[in-house]
């Protein structure tokens, strides 16, 4: 009798969870999957144009990749190695859909988006369904996710392969089948090749393990695949070493203060009794990520800077997870939804400035389209045209028409002949020559650039002191366009573009 008593007690507690583990998960993971997903690509279309304006770094990603495989291959040998990935996967995509100003930018919202559903899910897997899609919710939110997600650079693609590879570890965790670590690795291995400071991601990956007292066999086989994706990256990374001097621009930390605005209020977050789901626990998984990447950045800047906010991008994956958490963890605290809801409404408003800021050509740093409509306005057919130095020739390549009709007085070889971004330039004293043969030149100078000190650059300077006086300039986002007027005209005509002192104040459109 007891026997039987005990069968039936048995099928009530064994059977009914089985199905409920099958069944549960999956509403959740598609509201998880698909809002942050919807919501980002939302955020990602509006504006996404910014007025039909483009600035330099998508300027050169814009001319490289409408150049041939082998030209791009070519280029990287002499500049530019670290994005050689990237250029050849736009190369692709312009080949498919166009290369429009749209098909430059698309590629990032949507590798944002599928960055945003990774999020979720790490937010599901780690504290359950409410903090992961709040996590997956604030991600796009972000004031730098927002950015990045608009730019035809390879940083939002880096930002999703870091989030899956991270979403493949924590998954790898507590199993111990060889592929999902392959996985893993062959993620992580992309993302450095997309953009070599993604291996800063590893580390936190590595912290996270250690701090969690992971399994030998799990710490053996991170540490396998780890040093797999060392040596995929190595010799990028050695060859890229010999181009160092693409980041001499920087003489400090740029935009450090969100850096650091985010890492207190992460690690402040993480300090809550955040929820815990498996062997890896959401705050040490996400402080890690959200601090040590840019942490090791600034050590190193200690020698050479390097620290730029969006080399790092991706550690907004840990900010997201925290507030995300951090949220669902006060709702559970309140018994009235009420204040939940007063500071979620509080929060939107104060992000809708920074929003509507980012989608205005001002929000970066140059316009090049301003630039090289202000050349063409201020220029006149048969003006020389001078670059402050050579390098910023890039400044104006995005459209060719607007310096069609002026010479470039120090250009020997053209940026796509030369296999460069700004072409190769003339010894200096031909191009003082060249100088003298033109009446008017129109120069253009790059906002804050040093003057470089090689005799190129010092025989243009020279040159403009000694010969020429200068007639009116134009301030626009980013840069200075000049015109010189040689001193033997005592009043240079104005070209159609209104060279007058009284029109070279005008801001561009």
């Amino acid at each position: 009798m007891s026997v039987a008593e005990r069968g039936p007690a048995v099928a009530r507690t064994v059977s009914p969870p089985v199905p409920a583990r099958r069944q549960s998960p999956s509403p959740a993971k598609a509201v998880v999957v698909i809002a942050p997903l919807s919501l980002t690509i939302a955020l990602g279309l509006w504006g996404i144009r910014r007025k039909n304006t483009m600035w330099g770094d998508e300027s050169v990603t814009y001319q490289l990749a409408h150049r041939d495989l082998s030209q791009i291959w070519l280029t990287a040998q002499h500049v530019d190695l670290v994005h050689a990935l990237y250029y050849a996967v736009m190369h692709e995509i312009f080949g498919l859909f166009g290369g429009g100003l749209l098909t430059l930018r698309l590629p990032s919202v949507l590798a944002m988006s599928v960055a945003a559903s990774g999020v979720g899910l790490l937010g599901l897997r780690l504290a359950g369904p409410r903090a992961g899609l709040l996590a997956g919710l604030v991600f796009p939110l972000l004031p730098q996710v927002q950015k990045y997600a608009q730019e035809g650079r390879s940083y939002a693609m880096v930002c999703a392969l870091v989030t899956w590879a991270t979403y493949a570890l924590v998954v790898s965790v507590p199993h111990h089948a060889r592929w999902r670590w392959a996985v893993y690795g062959s993620t992580m291995l992309l993302a450095c090749l997309l953009h070599e400071f993604a291996v800063l991601a590893l580390v936190a990956h590595g912290v996270t393990l250690v701090v969690s007292r992971a399994p030998r066999p799990v710490l053996k086989a991170w540490s396998v695949t780890a040093a797999g994706v060392v040596a995929g990256l190595l010799p990028l990374a050695i060859c890229s070493a010999g181009q160092s001097g693409q980041v001499s621009w920087i003489g400090g930390p740029v935009r450090l203060r969100y850096f650091l605005v985010v890492a207190v209020v992460g690690v402040a977050c993480a300090r809550a009794p955040l929820g815990a789901r498996g062997p890896v626990r959401l705050s040490v998984l996400a402080v890690p990520i959200l601090v040590l990447p840019g942490l090791l950045l600034l050590i190193a800047s200690l020698v050479k800077p390097l620290f730029v906010d969006r080399y790092v991008l991706y550690s907004n994956i840990g900010i997201a997870l925290l507030l995300g958490a951090w949220m669902d963890y006060f709702h559970r605290r309140q018994q009235s939804s009420r204040n939940a809801w007063i500071t979620a409404v509080a929060v939107l408003a104060a992000l809708v400035p920074p929003s509507l800021s980012l989608r205005t050509p001002q929000s970066r740093s140059n316009d090049v389209t301003a630039i090289g409509a202000t050349v063409r306005k201020e220029g006149r057919p048969g003006d020389g045209l001078l670059y402050l130095s050579g390098q910023h020739r890039i400044l104006t390549a995005a459209n060719p028409e607007d310096t069609r009709f002026l010479t470039d007085l120090a250009l020997a070889q053209d940026p796509v002949s030369s296999n460069t971004l700004a072409g190769v330039e003339l010894p200096a004293q031909e191009i003082a020559a060249r100088m003298l043969e033109f009446d008017r030149i129109v120069a253009v100078r790059a906002a804050g650039a040093h003057s470089p000190t090689n005799p190129r650059e010092e025989a243009k300077t020279s040159t403009l002191r000694r010969h020429f006086r200068e007639y009116g300039t134009t301030q626009v986002n980013g840069a200075r366009v000049t015109v010189y007027a040689q001193d033997h005209d005592p009043s240079p005509k104005a070209g159609p573009g209104s060279n007058s002192p009284r029109a070279s104040g005008g801001a561009m459109r």
